[in-house]
């Protein structure tokens, strides 16, 4: 499905370093650096970077107005380009104006030097990683953090310095090089999608659930995402003003994204929705579109108890079909209230590999897996084949009845992230990688997908219990634990990776 907002781009700043000393000692060596520079920063421009490349910084002056640079576009990450040597005393001052995070790149431009032609001056277009002990000491005194991706420039060609026509760009150092570029550049992206974004906060949160509870300052102090509380007649009052045309709209929706259960279930709550449940379904997921739409949402957390009866207990009842379709769209939808997971599907939409919102539903011994999932909503684009729709005669633990989903995520490699919140108020992301099979599940309106995770299911449980995690998790699909722990650095947020 289409997603309603275009992706921010992130701001990257770039720079070449070097030692001004050598420019009219070695004429030309100032000009290629900058040619290595500029096609570091077409590459990224490629990667989906909005690049601000200041060129060379080759001495203390440079260095502080590189930094200013910097702060003038509101960089998210700088790319440190480490051309040749350089005095610390030259970078440092960029880092300590503008303190984002950093990333030394210290790519050689070929796979190596000939030996018995090079000269002084071709040395020093080779020596990038002379530096680079001498930058991360100062970095380290100076109590800034640093990252240092080492391999190959990957150039299709390397102007007078070839020893073959062996494109450079195939070899496994280049290709590892900017895969983790690459990282880089989607967790700056997260940042910036993040600061700002607009996460809606709907009813309350399921009583009782003490791990659900979230400090809507921390978020935002942590994140840079904005908080907006909204009230359930701030939905009614939208649903007051869908027309038919939009109802219809939906129907067709419905249709297109979803399977209408036929079967009986074994489950004799969970059978064919009816016609007034559709329709329902169709009219409240309008109103839910119209509710993003109006209050320029990017997210949605939402839950709501509400009394016997009630209009407001009538309204909830059709939330489910709507939050999947407006999830699919790019706008994550948690249930129970719950924040924090609802933060974590966004980072994995963001990353584009989905979201859903899951939390552990048995375990199948005899498979060596653990089924997981909930009793939705469901993030459409990384379903197995079509959602199926179900008409239940009661949401479990919930009032009401209305139509739900079921469905599981496809087969292949899955990563799950969980965030949760310590002791002392930080928020903390929780990875694993692991296999979604294409096990059997239960028809009984939920989402739910079989995982099987490196370590059997017992003692994969132990290491995810031991972390103090919430019950509930985001899945995305791919193994996605390296770029996630990328945007843990970036945003400042500790992580643990699991079975790594």
């Amino acid at each position: 499905m289409e997603k309603w907002k275009a992706p921010k781009k992130p701001r990257i700043g770039i720079y070449t370093m070097g030692l001004k000393a050598y420019w009219n000692q070695f004429p030309g060596l100032r000009e290629r650096l900058l040619h290595y520079g500029q096609f570091i920063s077409d590459k990224i421009t490629a990667l989906g970077g909005e690049v601000f490349f200041y060129g060379l910084a080759d001495c203390e002056e440079a260095g502080r107005e590189c930094g200013e640079y910097f702060n003038s576009h509101n960089v998210d990450l700088i790319f440190a380009h480490s051309g040749t040597y350089v005095n610390s005393s030259s970078v440092l001052p960029i880092h300590q104006i503008c303190r984002v995070p950093v990333v030394v790149l210290n790519l050689q431009p070929a796979a190596r030097i000939a030996y018995d032609r090079t000269t002084t001056g071709e040395w020093l277009a080779h020596c990038g990683a002379c530096p680079v002990p001498e930058l991360s000491n100062a970095f380290h005194r100076s109590g800034i953090a640093c990252r240092i991706i080492n391999g190959l420039l990957g150039l299709d060609h390397t102007p007078d310095i070839s020893l073959t026509e062996e494109n450079t760009a195939s070899r496994p150092e280049a290709i590892k090089a900017w895969k983790e570029i690459g990282e880089w550049v989607k967790a700056a992206a997260v940042k910036r999608e993040l600061s700002g974004c607009r996460f809606g906060f709907l009813g309350n949160t399921y009583n009782g659930m003490l791990d659900m509870y979230s400090d809507f300052t921390m978020i935002q102090a942590q994140t840079g995402a904005h908080i907006e509380i909204l009230e359930m007649c701030d939905l009614n009052r939208e649903l007051l003003q869908v027309t038919e045309e939009e109802v219809l709209a939906k129907k067709q929706e419905i249709l297109e994204f979803f399977l209408i259960s036929e079967e009986k279930a074994a489950d004799p709550l969970a059978q064919k929705p009816t016609e007034e449940q559709l329709d329902w379904s169709a009219r409240v997921a309008a109103a839910q579109e119209r509710l993003v739409r109006d209050y320029g949402l990017d997210a949605l957390t939402y839950y709501y108890h509400g009394s016997p009866g009630g209009e407001y207990e009538k309204l909830q009842s059709g939330f489910i079909v709507g939050h999947s379709l407006l999830t699919a769209r790019g706008i994550p939808c948690a249930g129970e209230g719950d924040l924090k997971t609802c933060l974590a599907m966004k980072i994995c939409d963001i990353l584009g590999t989905g979201g859903s919102f899951c939390e552990i539903v048995t375990v199948d011994y005899e498979d060596g897996t653990i089924l997981l999932g909930h009793d939705g909503p469901f993030h459409l684009a990384i379903a197995k084949g079509k959602p199926i729709l179900r008409g239940m005669g009661l949401y479990h633990g919930k009032q009401g009845t209305g139509v739900s989903v079921e469905a599981k995520v496809r087969t292949g490699p899955i990563t799950n992230l969980a965030c949760t919140q310590t002791i002392d108020g930080r928020l903390k992301f929780i990875i694993t990688e692991a296999q979604s099979t294409d096990g059997p599940i239960m028809t009984i309106g939920n989402t739910q997908t079989p995982v099987k995770f490196k370590k059997d299911p017992d003692s994969y449980m132990d290491e995810w219990f031991a972390e103090a995690p919430t019950h509930h998790f985001a899945m995305s699909v791919g193994h996605n634990a390296s770029v996630m722990e990328k945007v843990s650095e970036i945003l400042g947020i500790p992580c643990v990776t699991l079975d790594k």
